[in-house]
Formats: C-alpha cells, sequence, structure tokens
C-alpha cells in the first residue's frame, strides 16, 4: 500500500496576500473601465460618430470602413486601458515575479495590438457581412463561423500564436522526454514533441502544457520548470494535464462553449433588434455603431456566468488531479510541486471561500494536498 506523510502546508505569506488582493483589485478595475467605455460610447452616441468617420474615411465603402471603425475602437480602447496594464508590468516587477524589460514589453504589446486588430477585422467582417445577408437569422451562422474559427484557434495557437511572443526549441533531456511520451501514451493521446519553453526571459514563474490539437498537439515546460523541479515533480505536472485528455475535457469544454456561444448569440440578436426596432439606436442590425452593444451583452454575460464556469472548471481539475494521482508512482513528486508552484508564482494556496467561488478555474492548493494525502492514504 502506498503511503505518504502529511505534507505542512503552510499559511500564505503577507506579500502572497497582498499580491493577489492587487491582482484582485486590477482585474475589477479592468472590467469597471471596459464597462463604462462601452456605455460611455453608447450613450454619448460616439459609437455613431466613429462609424461616420470610418465612412468618410472609407469613401462609404462598407467593408472598409468596418475595418476602421474596428481600428479606432481598440485604439482608443488601448490608450484608455495602457496605464492599468502598465501597472501591471510595474507590478510583477515588484514582487520580484518578472524579468521582461520594458522595451521588450513594448514590444509585445505592440505585437498583441496588431494580432488583435487582424483577428478582430476579420472576426468582425465576418459577422457584419453575416448580418446584411439575413438580419433574422445572422446569429445562428454566426455561432457555426465562430465556433469553427474556435477550434482553428486551437490548432494554429502553438505553431503560429506562440512563438510570436515565446522562443520554443526540442526538449534536450532525452530521459525525461521519454518518460513524458511514454506516460502520454498510456494516457491514449499521441504527442507531436516535447518542447522547452524560453519563459524565464520574461517571467520568474513556472509553467507547463499540453498544447494543440491533432497534428500541432505538444508537450510545452518552461525553463523555470525544468530548471527547478525533478523528473518525477515534472512528470507529475504532466499526468494533470493529460488527465484532461483523458476525460476529454477539452472536447466536452467545447460543446459547453458551443452552447453558451449559441444563447450569447441568440441573445445578442435580441438586444440588437430591440434596440433598432423599439429603442430606435440604430438604423439597422447591420449598423457596425452597434459593436460595442453586442461587445457589452457577451460581457454581462461572460461575468454572469463566470461562478457556474469555474465550478464547472475546478470539478474538471479534481478528475484531472485523481487521473494524476493513479498514474504515478507516488503522490509526493504531485504536493511538492504544488507547493513549490505556489511559492514561485506567488498564487494563493487558501483562498477565501467566495474568492474561489466566484474568482478560482483551480481549487485551492490546499485542497488538492488534501487530496492528494487522503487518495494516498486509501490506497
Amino acid at each position: 500500500m502506498a503511503t505518504t506523510q502529511p505534507t505542512p502546508v503552510f499559511a500564505d505569506s503577507p506579500e502572497s496576500r497582498r499580491y493577489n488582493r492587487i491582482k484582485r483589485w486590477m482585474g475589477l478595475a479592468d472590467l469597471v473601465l471596459g464597462f463604462g467605455w462601452l456605455v460611455v460610447l453608447l450613450a454619448t452616441g460616439w459609437t455613431g460618430t466613429l462609424r461616420d468617420l470610418a465612412y468618410r474615411c472609407a469613401s462609404q465603402n462598407y467593408s472598409l470602413a468596418v475595418f476602421l471603425y474596428v481600428l479606432m475602437l481598440m485604439a482608443i480602447s488601448k490608450i484608455i486601458g495602457t496605464p492599468l496594464e502598465y501597472y501591471g508590468f510595474r507590478l510583477e516587477h515588484r514582487y520580484n515575479l518578472s524579468n521582461q524589460k520594458l522595451r521588450s514589453w513594448l514590444w509585445d504589446e505592440l505585437k498583441g495590438l496588431l494580432i488583435g486588430l487582424v483577428m478582430a477585422s476579420i472576426v468582425v467582417e465576418l459577422l457584419y457581412k453575416l448580418m446584411r445577408q439575413s438580419q433574422q437569422y445572422w446569429w445562428v451562422m454566426a455561432w457555426a463561423v465562430f465556433l469553427g474559427l474556435f477550434v482553428l484557434l486551437a490548432q494554429l495557437a502553438p505553431v503560429v500564436l506562440f512563438p510570436i511572443f515565446y522562443k520554443f526549441e526540442p526538449l534536450e533531456n532525452e530521459e525525461l522526454k521519454r518518460r513524458l511520451i511514454v506516460l502520454s501514451e498510456r494516457a491514449g493521446t499521441r504527442v507531436r514533441g516535447v518542447y522547452k519553453w524560453h519563459l524565464s526571459e520574461k517571467s520568474k514563474k513556472a509553467n507547463a502544457a499540453l498544447t494543440g490539437l491533432g497534428a500541432t498537439r505538444r508537450i510545452i515546460l518552461a525553463d523555470t520548470l525544468l530548471d527547478n523541479y525533478s523528473d518525477d515533480e515534472i512528470e507529475a505536472v504532466l499526468a494533470h494535464e493529460l488527465g484532461h485528455h483523458v476525460h476529454r475535457h477539452i472536447l466536452k469544454s467545447i460543446f459547453v462553449q458551443a452552447g453558451i456561444t449559441l444563447f450569447g448569440f441568440w441573445l445578442a440578436n435580441e438586444v440588437l433588434h430591440f434596440a433598432v426596432e423599439r429603442r430606435h439606436l440604430f438604423e439597422t442590425v447591420s449598423d457596425f455603431a452597434d459593436l460595442p452593444l453586442l461587445i457589452l451583452v457577451a460581457t454581462v454575460l461572460s461575468f454572469l456566468l463566470m461562478p457556474a464556469l469555474n465550478a464547472y472548471s475546478r470539478f474538471n481539475e479534481r478528475q484531472a488531479d485523481r487521473y494524476c494521482f493513479e498514474s504515478v508512482a507516488s503522490v509526493e513528486p504531485f504536493i511538492s510541486s504544488m507547493n513549490k508552484l505556489a511559492e514561485q508564482n506567488l498564487a494563493e494556496k487558501t483562498p477565501s471561500r467566495w474568492v474561489e467561488w466566484l474568482l478560482h478555474s483551480h481549487p485551492a492548493i490546499t485542497k488538492r494536498v488534501a487530496a492528494a494525502e487522503a487518495w494516498a492514504k486509501a490506497h
């Protein structure tokens, strides 16, 4: 029978408490700022002013006007949000969690803005093209298109998007690579490679992931993890990630997201028709000045569903943890890796109940460690 000694889980340090409290206030400030900006656009009619300006600059070309509107909207939103983002950059340095220089951060911000502009332009152009084709059923067609784009992005992200911001190289530790591939094969998934993720160029935090779908499925291990954790601990971390595959959490999450997105598009259609037909705020549903209203609907819906989605995520994480316990020789590496990750990343091990319920997609570290000890005792 496998046994393990109870592992002491020390209380969160004042530093960890302060850091996470500030992060929560920053998240709230970001939500209020974004929500307020959308309300201001709609209440003042500025969204219509931006639309008219886009039309004039585009010589009345609809598609070009949509692009210019998105460009202006994103540029102004970026200007409004940059002070808070810069504070977040300084916060990571204040708590000794970042290695990133200001120039590198600014370059990442610019790359993120350009990529966001390209992706947002494609999505919004498609959205309003569908609206122009059918003002009654655009939301059903948009749902199908967005679902396809979601799956495509999950496939392309590891090979197209991630390398824009980070460097990756094949893992040179052949013994660890072999162990992880064997572990993956036991879980019933084929990975296309194991890669070292040069996270230390920007952060002192540690992480690992099983990314991609199909031909792009790969294991990525942060160098901050490789440098500070034993092979047994890294194997335990990956075993947890593989638990998501075994329990089909990715597929289930796609179905959950599909249902939420369908409801979201239906709700957006109802709100738009009310705004056009009852309130006469816009000329037609396909008037792209109503884009802030669409974003507002999505924001409110996401906020209302957050506790339920986080509860579902925590359920999945507990299942993945149990798979990890069953797959490794001892739970001790899992326990030690959890405690080390919490210390290295300044994560809260014992968040308050309401914070965990509302904001956390993972169970508290103390609960995960207790579950591992209980499993070891029972087996």
